[in-house]
């Protein structure tokens, strides 16, 4: 199927149609919806819709905002099941988004927002079964990288016959910006440069980058399509975050690192259709929340990044040179450390209860929506390659793998940001999988590349499957280091590892039903075209296995 970016895409308005003649009676907008609308969060009796007004001019601004009125309909009724109003402030950015329970389970609705004579409709959400389930269907997604290309991949999801909802697993949006910074090699970074042409660090500033995101027509036409389940993982704070810093953060020239996250996640709650902390809760509490697909699957969104997520460990720094010779057993003793955490306690007791509630309520499935790669991923040595191999690699192919052989040859992986770098913590989840006898299918995002993976302990039994979803737009090994199939030499090179693609850019289309979960790789042509085809590069799926599953196989 060939689709042009530039198509019409259907306005998202109301009140446009209006007769010339009583136009001309109109008062003049003070607004603009330039952002969109959006749902998430669907629960069988209610779902998050969201949308922003942009004032036109300081002057027609109120100090106390606007008041926007929305209403929500059965999808193809003009009648309609709930309505209200809310303002829209600049406490919020000028965001609006409503909680709208009384909803009736497993059902569609269409809803809209509207300011004096200024509108925006179209938006298509849906609540969530509670029984009788013969399939759902997702799409996962994750790293939209805006300088690097076109979001031909959210159209691609907009397109979609059938999506009952959208799981974003993090990297929304980068933190970079300015002349030289990530994604503005891309060919078509001269159109889609970041905005502001800066690192973001204050709360205007990540603001500002939420808004140029949301401006995207395709991230648009994919947010109308169907409810959003969102997570974050690094970008949408800085570069490998953890709880008490980042890789990308320096408290010198940029502050404190608290202050930083906590403005980062007050723009990613105002911008986001993610649902508002409950009393007492933190935000980043609230980011792990659970949906259940009626009596097929339950989603467990967990938190691995700004809750009690340790340090990352670096080669450099905590495996010093002793007598002329590299720690190595000294580094594996930090990496191994019981202490290290990505979840904390709290958490992993939650997800526990979650587990044994969805295998108690005999759920065929039990989807994990997380951000980083679980599978034991080691990068490979140069016996691992052929001749012809090492020869095809590009100069920047041949550094990269300079830079990673000799970690590989001390048996270490050298991803420490995934969970390679908290096998301990790693060891806990799979124990806490193994307690509930739960069925787990692990989706994850961050790595730009796709991936279907067998997961196993530490002492080698199957506890569950991962499906890695590449980035919307982001590069992979495939675009940054060109000349090898990276991917193929991945997976030849680890036992979990059963299909690796370090190029394609797309969404992982997941199907479930109670007798097999299938994972279509969909792939789009370009990311730097202005149109674009699409095509399943591989689909896997895995099978009920007793209490547990089968192996992830091709389709």
């Amino acid at each position: 199927m060939k689709i042009d970016r530039r198509r019409a895409l259907a306005l998202l308005g109301l009140g446009a149609a209006a007769p010339a003649a009583r136009a001309k009676s109109l008062p003049t907008p003070r607004v603009v919806f330039a952002h969109g609308l959006a749902s998430g969060d669907p629960l069988s009796d209610r779902v998050v819709i969201w949308t922003r007004v942009t004032p036109l001019t300081a002057e027609q601004t109120p100090k106390d905002g606007f008041l926007v009125s929305w209403d929500v309909a059965l999808a193809g009724s003009a009648g309609t099941v709930a309505k209200g109003s809310q303002w829209a402030t600049a406490d919020r950015d000028y965001t609006v988004k409503v909680d709208v329970g009384g909803l009736k389970p497993g059902t569609e609705y269409a809803y809209r927002f509207q300011f004096e004579s200024v509108g925006i409709g179209g938006g298509r959400t849906r609540t969530l079964p509670r029984a009788g389930v013969k399939d759902v269907v997702l799409a996962v997604a994750s790293c939209s990288l805006y300088p690097n290309g076109y979001f031909h991949a959210y159209q691609a999801i907009a397109d979609l016959e059938r999506v009952d909802a959208v799981l974003h697993l993090g990297d929304y949006i980068y933190e970079y910006g300015g002349p030289g910074t990530y994604g503005m090699n891309s060919a078509v970074a001269g159109q889609r440069p970041h905005d502001p042409p800066h690192e973001i660090v204050t709360l205007a500033d990540y603001r500002r980058r939420h808004a140029q995101y949301k401006s995207d027509k395709q991230l648009q036409a994919a947010h109308a399509r169907a409810p959003w389940i969102v997570a974050w993982d690094d970008h949408e704070t800085t570069n490998d975050s953890y709880a008490t810093g980042a890789e990308n953060h320096s408290p010198e020239t940029e502050g404190d690192w608290n202050t930083r996250k906590a403005v980062a996640l007050k723009a990613y709650y105002e911008w986001m259709p993610i649902r508002e902390p409950a009393p007492g809760a933190s935000m980043v509490e609230a980011a792990s929340r659970s949906f259940h697909f009626g009596d097929l699957a339950s989603l467990i969104m967990v938190e691995t990044r700004l809750g009690a997520r340790d340090r990352q460990l670096n080669f450099d720094r905590d495996m010093p040179e002793v007598a002329g010779k590299r720690d190595v057993e000294g580094f594996k003793a930090k990496l191994n450390d019981p202490k290290r955490r990505m979840m904390g306690a709290r958490q992993e007791t939650w997800i526990a209860k979650e587990l044994s509630r969805s295998v108690a309520a005999r759920h065929a499935w039990q989807v994990i929506g997380n951000q980083v790669v679980m599978a034991r991923v080691m990068p490979a040595t140069r016996a691992a390659l052929s001749p012809a191999e090492l020869a095809a690699m590009s100069p920047a192919g041949r550094r990269r793998f300079e830079q990673r052989e000799p970690i590989a040859a001390l048996g270490l992986p050298t991803a420490l940001d995934m969970w390679d770098g908290y096998p301990t913590d790693r060891e806990r989840f799979y124990g806490l999988v193994k307690q509930a006898a739960a069925r787990p299918i692990v989706v994850t995002g961050d790595s730009h590349s796709f991936w279907a993976n067998d997961l196993h302990d530490a002492g080698g039994r199957r506890v569950a499957c991962e499906f890695g979803t590449t980035g919307i737009t982001s590069p992979g090994a495939g675009e940054l280091a060109p000349g090898l199939d990276w991917g193929e030499v991945i997976a030849r090179v680890n036992k979990e590892v059963v299909f690796n693609d370090q190029t394609s850019k797309g969404f992982v289309l997941l199907t479930l039903t109670r007798d097999e979960a299938r994972a279509d790789m969909v792939a789009v042509s370009s990311v730097v075209e202005p149109t674009f085809t699409t095509r399943v590069v591989k689909t896997f799926r895995v099978r009920p296995d007793g209490q547990g599953l089968t192996g992830v196989a091709e389709a």
